[in-house]
């Protein structure tokens, strides 16, 4: 997905929960090493997991209409090598993506696979703001009985 972060939407999160100064408020931006508002790092994160949780339930959807098996998605048990490579500044416009980059079937449970994923998130300019490995636990295609949609 995609998302324009704005400058209410910046000091707004970083109010509830990253309070810096170059979050906060403009002029201390301006004067910081940012040379202006930024996003957290923590923020341009949480707009990953809404926009994956919508994804994820598009999907569903759509395969319970067109009467494919719908397949579990399990949770998560961890991300690894969380980086934040540029900031993410007002009205930047990030473009989400995520790109399996393994699966294995889980000797443990199962019916259940873990798929290893990398994320990132990408500014106007292309330019990486974002990029981590996230761990999934996926139901197996031959295994999983039908789910319904939410």
């Amino acid at each position: 997905g995609r998302h324009t972060f704005t400058a209410a939407e910046i000091i707004a999160f970083a109010e509830k929960y990253d309070p810096q100064p170059f979050h906060l408020d403009e002029e201390a931006a301006r004067n910081s090493i940012f040379g202006g508002l930024c996003a957290s790092g923590w923020h341009t994160a949480c707009i990953w997991m809404r926009l994956m949780v919508e994804h994820a339930h598009r999907s569903l959807a759509e395969q319970v209409s067109s009467g494919e098996p719908a397949l579990g998605i399990g949770v998560s048990p961890g991300i690894h090598d969380l980086t934040w490579p540029r900031p993410v500044f007002v009205d930047d416009v990030i473009t989400y993506t995520t790109t399996p980059q393994e699966k294995r079937e889980l000797r443990s449970r199962p019916g259940w696979g873990l798929m290893v994923a990398l994320n990132e998130g990408f500014n106007q300019n292309g330019d990486p703001v974002l990029r981590f490995f996230g761990n999934l636990f996926v139901a197996m295609r031959d295994s999983q009985p039908d789910l319904k949609a939410n």
